[in-house]
């Protein structure tokens, strides 16, 4: 079915699917993006909660999409440049456009303990775990 040539192509072809999927390197706590791109994104954990953190100035904060169904995080919006009427450009690299990010969530993500803030071109969302997840000290009688 594969020369040896072609299946070395298959496996790298395959990797390349599953990095662009998954990223290339592993999450903490299971937390996996679907893709890399536009917004960046920096992700933090606690013991109490995960903070997802978009940097994403001169998005419109109503334009903000953002949803969480089966343990996967949403994220998407919008972002138009103004540009100048009759200007030619030689080089464009802000991002102008719709965008999606998606990250699969570890289990132990409570979806009612939700919320978001947008703030000077971040967008923080803060994600609780349920309460039966965290540590909790036993006292001995």
């Amino acid at each position: 079915m594969f020369g040896t040539t072609g299946l070395f192509d298959e496996l790298q072809r395959i990797q390349q699917e599953m990095e662009r999927v998954f990223g290339s390197a592993p999450w903490a706590n299971g937390i996996r993006s679907s893709s890399t791109g536009f917004p960046p994104v920096n992700v933090g954990t606690t013991a109490d909660e995960v903070d997802v953190y978009f940097f994403a100035p001169g998005v419109n904060p109503e334009s903000w999409d953002i949803s969480i169904q089966n343990n996967v995080l949403s994220v998407a919006g919008e972002r138009h440049v103004i540009r100048e009427e009759g200007a030619s450009y030689y080089r464009k690299e802000r991002f102008d456009g719709e965008f999606r990010r998606t990250f699969s969530l570890p289990d132990d993500i409570d979806p009612e303990k939700v919320d978001a803030s947008y703030k000077n071109g971040v967008l923080h969302v803060r994600l609780q775990r349920k309460e039966s997840s965290k540590p909790r000290q036993i006292k001995v009688n």
